[in-house]
């Protein structure tokens, strides 16, 4: 996330085939994002970054509080906008796998957790503008989202993407000239909260998994059975989805 000083300048686990389609309207939703924040950029460039100046972020300023819902839609350069693209296609495209209704929600809270950490205690007289606080948001849903969820795939995506991206946290900390950290920090927070919010609430399977008619539930693992009170029963479920048993 950009800033400018004034004057100065759920659901549980999926079959395979509803991942597949989740995923690929994951995909489809990033990418008319991106097209929309392209578009806007080009306008804002036209017009001299008015937009980011009328539509930024200012702290303290009771006019500007309802941009915290369009600052994430602005940037200041074309370089800004670049370096924002790559890790808001990915993870919000992880984000959103699972369910775009849920992601949409996602989005709603982080912008506003992002948009008031920036109104509430960035310095006066700064405009703040930038889809990174998203990107924050993403990323710390992303990485905890399994672990609330208690999915085998998602944790493991966690796991990697919280190993590959760890450098990002440390521009979410005081020092970084140019760059709201407390937007980022405030996006981190709202991933997080989200995380929790969002998590799959359906009940899993406990007890003895014996059913009405007094049998035993069962899954198979390849051409063995699997009791449906087995601790593992949900792993070989979601490792079958997948093709992998």
């Amino acid at each position: 996330m950009g800033r400018s000083d004034q004057g100065g300048t759920g659901g549980g686990p999926l079959g395979a085939e509803q991942m597949i389609a989740e995923a690929r309207k994951a995909f489809f939703t990033m990418f008319a994002f991106l097209v929309a924040l392209w578009l806007v950029q080009l306008a804002n460039y036209t017009g001299g970054y008015a937009l980011s100046r009328q539509f930024g972020v200012t702290s303290g300023d009771l006019g500007t509080l309802p941009d915290i819902l369009t600052a994430p839609f602005l940037h200041w350069s074309w370089a800004h906008i670049e370096s924002n693209s790559g890790p808001l296609f990915i993870f919000g495209f992880l984000a959103a796998y699972r369910g775009v209704v849920r992601f949409l929600g996602l989005s709603l809270l982080v912008a506003v957790t992002s948009g008031l950490t920036v109104w509430f205690f960035e310095r006066g007289g700064v405009e703040t503008v930038g889809a990174s606080g998203l990107i924050f948001g993403y990323f710390g849903y992303v990485v905890v989202r399994g672990l609330f969820d208690r999915h085998l795939i998602d944790t493991l995506i966690g796991i990697v993407m919280a190993g590959s991206f760890a450098y990002m946290l440390t521009v979410a900390v005081p020092g970084t000239p140019g760059v709201s950290w407390l937007g980022h920090l405030g996006g981190l927070i709202g991933g997080l909260v989200g995380a929790w919010l969002f998590r799959d609430r359906r009940p899993r399977p406990t007890g003895t998994g014996r059913r009405p008619d007094g049998g035993t539930g069962t899954t198979t693992r390849g051409d063995l059975p699997v009791r449906a009170d087995n601790p593992r029963a949900d792993l070989h479920k979601e490792l079958g989805d997948l093709g992998l048993l």
